[in-house]
């Protein structure tokens, strides 16, 4: 399906203000790695996180010194901060880093996968200033269960599901992992979410690093990618509910059809994290090679302010796949957790699978 001009056009504008924010980097989400332990066992974890981690919760009053730094030169009301582990919900003091991260002024959402979220804790932590909630449902009962190594995570997603999408005052959506075990069961799953009352639904593939390099089932192919992404296009038509391809990777001609924005790895651009340990980095799923420094060493504002330079300046990305490509002016070299370090070769280009 070939760009029209109109496409092609604002393809060269969105290239023309990716650019612009590399250079000025704004923060603009935060992500911190409250907990490394989980209630799960999932195959497709990149954190390979365990119920007890030989790291130890960061304390909050730790991260919120953070905060304090970041409100130095950003109005807090303009960073998200975005919990994520691990399990968040496995922290017993998770409320109060909510009344402190409110406290600060900085609006803070989580992702979760559900199986410890009941109708109290909910509660208490929208009084703490929750804002906005990730489920994952990554399934019908059996794939999914199957994927998060446990036959009770299913209802525990269903039961969660009626909680949050009841609530009206706090952003949610559903993020699914699609493979080859759950793609014929994408409709089901949808009309699943919408009789439950979800508005948005984001979907992605999974990159093969973590757990997930030892099962293939994980694994789409070229005709499977493309499948997914014609289902996507026909979900955004009928609106029933706002379904969208994630951040993940590009997506070639599809961009204009799968997602509300073009692709744009905003990894040390505008996102930045903080994980369980201090490290510095951007996205939580990049690559330990690409941390940046240390809260315990050195200043977040520091590390953010004066490094980060292979995530703003991307030409060694021109390599590989990427180095004859005619999109590369588009993409940039693509998502940064699909590179190793800064010598690598991108792991998957979801457009060259298509075209092979």
């Amino acid at each position: 399906m070939p760009l029209t001009i109109k496409q092609r056009l604002v393809k060269r504008v969105f290239a023309q203000y990716a650019k612009t924010q590399a250079e000025l980097y704004p923060l603009t989400y935060l992500f911190w790695e409250c907990t490394l332990r989980c209630n799960l066992n999932c195959i497709h974890c990149g954190s390979d996180c365990k119920k007890e981690s030989h790291i130890k919760d960061m304390p909050v009053e730790d991260f919120t010194k953070i905060l304090k730094e970041i409100s130095s030169k950003y109005k807090p009301g303009e960073v998200m901060i975005v919990l994520t582990g691990g399990e968040p919900l496995m922290r017993k003091d998770l409320e109060e880093c909510g009344k402190q991260i409110t406290a600060s002024g900085f609006p803070w959402g989580m992702v979760t996968n559900g199986l410890m979220l009941t109708q109290e804790r909910f509660d208490s932590l929208v009084k703490s200033g929750l804002r906005a909630i990730t489920l994952s449902m990554d399934g019908l009962e059996e794939n999914h269960n199957w994927m998060r190594g446990s036959n009770k995570s299913f209802a525990g997603v269903e039961r969660a599901l009626k909680i949050i999408s009841a609530n009206e005052n706090v952003v949610h959506d559903v993020v699914t992992c699609v493979n080859k075990r759950n793609l014929h069961e994408l409709e089901q799953i949808r009309q699943k979410l919408i009789s439950a009352g979800v508005k948005a639904w984001r979907l992605f593939t999974i990159a093969p690093i973590g757990r997930a390099v030892n099962y293939e089932d994980l694994h789409l192919n070229g005709s499977e990618i493309k499948t997914l992404f014609e289902y996507i296009r026909q979900c955004r038509a009928d609106k029933k509910i706002k379904t969208s391809f994630s951040c993940e990777a590009y997506a070639g001609d599809y961009d204009h059809e799968i997602r509300d924005g073009l692709f744009f790895c905003r990894a040390g651009i505008n996102i930045g994290s903080v994980l369980a340990d201090g490290s510095v980095s951007a996205c939580p799923n990049n690559n330990h090679s690409f941390v940046q420094g240390n809260i315990y060493n050195e200043s977040f504002l520091s590390i953010w302010e004066n490094k980060f330079e292979s995530m703003r300046n991307r030409k060694w990305m021109k390599n590989g796949v990427c180095k004859t490509c005619k999109d590369y002016k588009y993409c940039n070299g693509g998502a940064m957790h699909l590179r190793e370090n800064c010598k690598s070769t991108t792991l998957r280009c979801l457009s060259k699978d298509m075209t092979v």
